[in-house]
């Protein structure tokens, strides 16, 4: 704004020259009023400025924050499936042994590279996918997954024995060995089974090694079977013959 002001004579000098007109003191105050509008078009203008600069400052608040939740979400979850990814179930593994007990199956699909080299990588992409989707069903939302590998999984069962994890494992295995996977109608998938529970306070590495040695143990022994490892007797016992 440059407004230019004129110097309009003051009442006392009006007072000693009679020759002023009281139409100079009208045209004075149309101009001061004239002056006042323009100051409140100003005013106005910089108050709806102010406003839409606020209202688009909370717009791209709300922008970050949206891409800073999507920014952590993949930093945490695995592409293909959503579940989570292996840093981040391990935080969670070691989060629950921090003040209770935990029991951590782990599973792998049984030949999964024959799947691969057979059918193709998206054949096997959809396997893992559908995989993941059984495990929720059976779950139903109990427990925590995570994909630790390319077809490898873990999933933690916080504040539950031993004979529950297993069963839980048992249905899980049924599922998959016993109903045809839609992705793969031609073709069989299996998955093996690595069994630990932890008192609460064990080192998650001890935990996750038992469960991994588990899981070897049943390979081993032959596909779609399942070993358990407890903690407390350092010994692995096979809980049914592989089929």
């Amino acid at each position: 704004m440059n407004w230019k002001w004129r110097h309009w004579p003051t009442p006392s000098a009006t007072a000693a020259n009679p020759a002023l007109e009281a139409g100079t003191y009208r045209e004075a105050l149309l101009e001061l009023t004239q002056n006042y509008r323009r100051l409140m078009r100003e005013t106005h203008r910089l108050i709806r400025h102010g406003d839409r600069t606020e209202a688009e400052l909370n717009a791209v608040n709300l922008k970050l924050q949206q891409l800073s939740s999507e920014l952590d979400y993949k930093a945490r979850h695995d592409t293909l499936t959503g579940s989570l990814n292996r840093g981040a179930v391990f935080e969670e593994a070691q989060r629950f042994l921090q003040d209770q007990p935990l029991s951590l199956v782990m599973l792998d699909i049984d030949f999964f590279k024959r799947i691969n080299d057979t059918f193709g990588h998206p054949a096997g992409d959809a396997v893992i996918r559908e995989l993941v989707k059984r495990l929720s069903e059976v779950l139903e939302g109990q427990g925590t997954i995570g994909r630790v590998g390319g077809e490898e999984f873990t999933i933690l069962l916080p504040d539950t024995s031993l004979q529950a994890a297993a069963a839980i494992a048992e249905s899980i295995r049924h599922n998959v060995a016993c109903h045809t996977f839609e992705s793969l109608p031609q073709h069989p998938v299996t998955a093996s089974f690595g069994i630990s529970w932890s008192a609460p306070g064990t080192a998650f590495e001890y935990a996750y090694s038992t469960a991994d040695a588990a899981l070897y143990e049943a390979k081993n022994k032959g596909a779609t079977g399942w070993f358990t490892e407890n903690l407390s007797l350092y010994n692995a016992t096979l809980l049914f013959p592989a089929r």
